[in-house]
């Protein structure tokens, strides 16, 4: 059934339709993390790239894969919807996977393979090209896929149900659960095949992998509640802020019931409710003010605008801070994939005298602390913490993302000692000056940071997707859902930067270096994880900051079947 003037399937939707939406997201996941975690590996082993030049492709290629979010947020908010750009974007990501399968396999699309006393030789311009080629399709498909999936998802349960409205937000840790088991299965069986059987096989199982899920998430079509795209936010967003400013010489009025309302304009991008108006940002409120040129009956946009319109901008402009507090997390927790790696590749890591786990499988670590967090927060800690609190949440997404920030500081912090001591163990046995030969050192050393990985991100990534869909207008909620994929995108960049500056400016005489490219074991990566440190104690003192000042968004809903609304303002501490 069709609610009217709305275009919202209201009877469809609900659990039922998880399986579909979460084996695409579980397959993307397969993929990516597959492929993203062992990366370093397959850059420096199978194509000879220089350390510091393997470690930046692998940090420009998350950032990459993080920013094209925007644009899938754009063509699905403004166009397409959400399930026909996670349809399409998953066909793009299909054939990325399957070229770079295919660059995996075939001799000639790699440099040809060398012993450790060799001078290797390094990929050329062609093969590189297709390598980078084939990630550009892979992050161009996974940016239609990842802002829209867990909208998508979201957009299942209606939120004028008080008991749907609850599902909905135990949803993201689902939704983050499922992520994490994937997650799983990649750094372990997939990582484990890359580095025995071959990468042809490591990388073509989740290529098959990925075409199923395409064929199980179109399977779902008659299921789902689908949400008619409402025109092009960024275009909303331009008008406010032209109509504003050729409105700014205009007195500002006395009462803020003045301020232009028109509910059949705004029916398409307030089906759930419509935003009142703040006080913060008074000067864009000018966009609303009605002059004597303006026709009330049929207005231009680019004059005027109203009060819903101007708050989308407000909601926007307010999470930016919020927002931008995520970037050094993903430049701390970006390291697992790089050096943190490297560091594991020297290490002891046999569980038994004849099986030994690959390095990159160490981020199972991180994997299993994040999903046994996930189940304890939702199963545990949120029924006790809730009789304290009484939000029904447990404790508000601002709180969870501080937790995670802290957990988080920990995590570099420890890392910098585990440094320490591997490199302790290296002189004992003297070997700092032969990097290539495995230091009596269990690699389950690394265990401790890994872990504090895996309980931050359980904390403060969700935390931060929460705050997102919550706090953004729900005709955004895919370009609100892309800025938490474009923080990380931020912080892989913000890696790629600090790791150049760094490498560039700890060089000295004899070669000596922080983050060598050669020898980590004459390297001060210490320095590094703390400088990282700090970098994010100065960042939780900025979060906690913007969090104490920080205003939620205020809505009036629609109630009832006939659509009239009522107006009870919702205090979203109640929500949070």
């Amino acid at each position: 059934m069709m609610e009217k003037g709305h275009h919202v399937e209201k009877k469809k939707g609900g659990l039922i339709t998880m399986p579909f939406i979460f084996a695409n997201e579980i397959c993307e996941k397969l993929a990516v993390i597959g492929f993203s975690t062992n990366m370093i590996s397959y850059l420096t082993s199978q194509l000879h790239l220089p350390l510091t030049k393997a470690a930046n492709t692998l940090t420009n290629f998350g950032g990459t894969a993080a920013l094209t979010p925007l644009l899938g947020a754009f063509v699905a908010d403004a166009f397409a919807g959400r399930f026909w750009t996670i349809a399409i974007a998953s066909i793009i990501y299909q054939i990325g996977m399957i070229s770079l399968t295919i660059s995996a396999v075939l001799p000639k699309l790699r440099p040809p393979p060398c012993h450790s006393n060799e001078v290797c030789q390094e990929a050329d311009s062609g093969q590189l090209a297709l390598l980078y080629m084939s990630l550009l399709l892979t992050a161009l498909g996974s940016g239609g896929i990842r802002p829209c999936v867990v909208s998508f998802g979201a957009d299942q349960f209606d939120e004028s149900d008080p008991k749907q409205r609850t599902t909905t937000w135990k949803f993201f840790n689902w939704y983050y659960f499922c992520m994490g088991a994937s997650g799983l299965v990649a750094v372990t069986v997939l990582v484990y095949i890359q580095d025995n059987i071959g990468w042809g096989w490591g990388l073509g199982i989740p290529t098959s992998a990925m075409a199923l899920s395409i064929i199980a998430f179109g399977f779902g079509y008659p299921l789902y509640r689908k949400l008619d795209p409402a025109g092009s936010p960024f275009t909303r967003l331009l008008q406010v802020c032209v109509a504003a400013y050729r409105k700014r010489k205009v007195a500002m009025v006395s009462d803020a019931k003045l301020l232009y309302e028109n509910g059949e304009l705004d029916a398409a991008i307030s089906i759930d409710g419509k935003l009142i108006h703040t006080e913060n940002l008074k000067f864009l409120d000018k966009a609303a003010i009605v002059t004597k040129e303006d026709n009330i009956k049929a207005p231009n946009p680019w004059k005027l605008n109203t009060v819903h319109r101007v708050e989308e901008l407000k909601s926007l402009i307010r999470m930016g801070p919020i927002w931008a507090a995520g970037i050094p997390l993903i430049t701390a927790s970006a390291q697992q994939g790089t050096f943190s790696l490297q560091q594991a590749k020297t290490m002891d890591r046999h569980l038994t005298k004849s099986f030994q786990i690959p390095a990159a499988s160490i981020s199972v670590f991180t994997q299993i602390s994040m999903l046994s967090t996930i189940v304890f927060y939702d199963r545990v800690f949120v029924p006790v913490i809730r009789r304290f609190t009484g939000l029904e949440r447990g404790i508000s997404f601002l709180t969870r993302m501080a937790i995670g920030f802290f957990i988080s500081l920990l995590a570099t912090f420890v890392a910098g000692f585990m440094e320490v001591k591997r490199k302790q163990v290296a002189l004992e046995y003297g070997l700092i000056d032969n990097p290539h030969t495995i230091i009596p050192i269990s690699v389950f050393w690394l265990m401790p940071q890994y872990c504090l990985h895996g309980i931050a991100e359980a904390f403060m990534s969700i935390g931060h997707l929460e705050f997102f869909y919550d706090q953004a207008p729900e005709s955004m909620r895919s370009t609100a859902t892309a800025l938490f994929w474009l923080s990380i995108s931020a912080g892989n960049y913000m890696s790629t930067l600090m790791v150049s500056l760094v490498h560039k400016y700890s060089s000295g005489h004899g070669g000596s270096n922080w983050l060598p490219n050669t020898n980590l074991n004459r390297g001060k990566l210490e320095y590094f994880y703390w400088l990282i440190t700090l970098l994010q104690f100065v960042n939780l003192i900025y979060y906690l900051f913007c969090a104490k000042f920080y205003t939620l968004k205020p809505i009036r809903v629609h109630k009832g079947e006939d659509d009239q609304l009522k107006e009870d303002v919702i205090e979203l501490t109640s929500r949070v």
